[in-house]
C-alpha cells in the first residue's frame, strides 16, 4: 500500500519541482522509501482555502533539517520543504505545509506524512510520524554542486554568451536516449545535483561545435569540469573582387566534408563557429552560384572571402544537386 503511495507521490511532484518535459531528481533510501526518479507528468492537490493545514496547536512540533553528506552539517538556506498527507484524494496527494529556507519547524497533527527536501536540482524523499511530543527529523540529500566552464585550444577563453550546457542523466536508456535534466545552463554557474555520474553536453555556437563528457559529482564537494573545444568563428562573405565590399542578399549554404548540408543563413555576411575540419561554402546572389572550400583550424578565427566571378561560378542546376 505505502510502495503505492510512494509511485503516486512521484509522479505528479516531478512537475511540482522541475516543470520541465523531462527531468528528475534522486530521492535517498530513508525509512522505507527506495531510491526514487522523480518524472515531470502533473501536480498535486493544494490545500482548499489560504489557510495551511498545518496546525498552529494541538499536535507535535516536527523540526526538519538537510544535510549534503552524513556526517554534513546542516543547510540553512535553499532548502524548499514541502510536507504531504500519503494518502491520496481524487488521485492526488494533499501538501499540507510547506516552506523556504534552510531547517524548518512544523505543527502537525498526529499522524503519518512524507517530506521532500529539496535543493536545487537535488532532492530527498522521507517517511516520517508526528506524535504528541515535539521531535526532529533530518534528511540527507547525498548532495554536491557542478561548476562547468569551457575553453578553446590553448586555454583561449570563450564568450559566455556563445557557450552552454546541457546536463543529461549518466546512463543511457536501451534506445541510446538519456534523459535531460537541466537545459541551457550558462558557464561558471554552480548547479545542485545528486551525488553521481552525468552526461555533459557542452555547445559552442550553434552549429556542430559540440563536447560530450561524463562528469561525476561527489556529495559535499563541488566539482569544477572544463572542456575543450576544437573550433574556431568563422565569416563569410561574397566579394566582386579581394578584400571588396560584401554582396547584400546573399544566400548561404554551408556543407561538411562529406557533402551533408549543416547551415543555411541569408545576408551579406555568414558568421558562425564550426569545429575543425574540412567544409564547403556555397554562395547565391541574383540567380548565380559561388562555391569554396575551406579548412577550420581549432582556435584560428578567420575571415572567408567567396569571389563572385565567373571563373567561381557553377551552373545553377549543378548547385541545386
Amino acid at each position: 500500500m505505502f510502495e503505492g503511495t510512494v509511485r503516486l507521490f512521484l509522479v505528479w511532484l516531478g512537475a511540482l519541482l522541475f516543470m520541465a518535459p523531462i527531468s528528475f531528481a534522486m530521492a535517498q533510501n530513508v525509512d522505507g522509501v527506495s531510491d526514487l526518479k522523480l518524472p515531470g507528468i502533473s501536480s498535486y492537490a493544494t490545500p482548499k482555502g489560504e489557510t495551511s493545514l498545518a496546525l498552529s496547536g494541538g499536535g507535535g512540533a516536527i523540526t526538519l533539517s538537510a544535510q549534503l553528506t552524513d556526517k554534513g552539517s546542516d543547510i540553512t538556506r535553499g532548502i524548499v520543504w514541502r510536507v504531504f498527507k500519503p494518502e491520496a484524494v481524487n488521485g492526488k496527494l494533499p501538501m499540507v505545509a510547506s516552506s523556504h529556507g534552510g531547517t524548518a519547524v512544523f505543527q502537525l497533527e498526529p499522524g503519518s506524512y512524507l517530506v521532500h527536501a529539496s535543493y536545487g536540482r537535488a532532492g530527498a524523499t522521507k517517511r516520517i510520524t508526528v506524535g504528541k511530543d515535539a521531535k526532529r527529523e533530518s534528511l540527507v540529500l547525498d548532495a554536491g554542486g557542478l561548476k562547468l566552464d569551457a575553453v578553446l585550444s590553448g586555454g583561449v577563453r570563450i564568450p559566455p554568451k556563445k557557450l552552454r550546457f546541457s546536463i543529461y542523466e549518466g546512463t543511457a536508456e536501451a534506445n541510446g536516449d538519456r534523459a535531460l535534466i537541466i537545459p541551457d545552463v550558462e558557464p561558471n554557474s554552480v548547479v545542485r545535483l545528486n551525488a553521481g555520474i552525468y552526461h555533459v553536453v557542452s555547445t559552442y555556437g550553434a552549429v556542430n561545435a559540440v563536447i560530450r563528457s561524463d562528469i561525476r559529482v561527489e556529495a559535499g564537494k563541488l566539482t569544477e569540469a572544463t572542456v575543450e573545444h576544437h573550433a574556431a568563428e568563422i565569416t563569410m562573405k561574397l566579394v566582386r573582387e579581394t578584400g571588396g565590399e560584401a554582396i547584400a542578399d546573399t544566400s548561404w549554404s554551408l556543407l561538411n566534408e562529406s557533402g551533408d548540408p549543416i547551415k543555411e543563413t541569408v545576408g551579406a555576411f555568414a558568421s558562425m563557429v564550426l569545429a575543425e575540419g574540412d567544409y564547403t561554402i556555397i554562395a547565391k546572389n541574383r540567380d548565380r552560384i559561388y562555391q569554396k572550400d575551406f579548412t577550420v583550424v581549432a582556435g584560428q578565427n578567420q575571415e572567408i572571402e567567396v569571389l563572385a566571378t565567373e571563373a567561381a561560378a557553377m551552373d545553377p542546376e549543378e548547385g541545386a544537386d
